[in-house]
């Protein structure tokens, strides 16, 4: 394997595991603000308040984002096979 297809294969991994957590961490991220705007509007200061929504917003993504993160990464991996087939 040649030095330029290791350096594109390290950029295909880095964008493809960029791409696949943004979904989730963004609705983790908006959660979170979100509650914690409501938790200091009502002066609410549960700890367990920020975790249930967050969790529940994380799993449904996951759950609704589960199979085309599957097909990103069979892809991926199709990929990487192709690659390592042309030595």
């Amino acid at each position: 394997m040649s030095e330029q297809q290791v350096l594109y294969l390290i950029q295909q991994t880095l964008w493809l595991t960029l791409e696949l957590s943004m979904p989730v961490l963004l609705v983790g991220l908006i959660v979170g603000l979100g509650v914690g705007i409501l938790q200091s509007v009502t002066q609410i200061h549960e700890m367990t308040l920020t975790f249930i929504p967050k969790i529940l917003a994380v799993a449904l993504v996951l759950v609704l984002t589960l199979p085309w993160m599957m097909q990103e990464m069979l892809s991926f991996t199709r990929e990487v096979f192709a690659l390592s087939t042309q030595l």
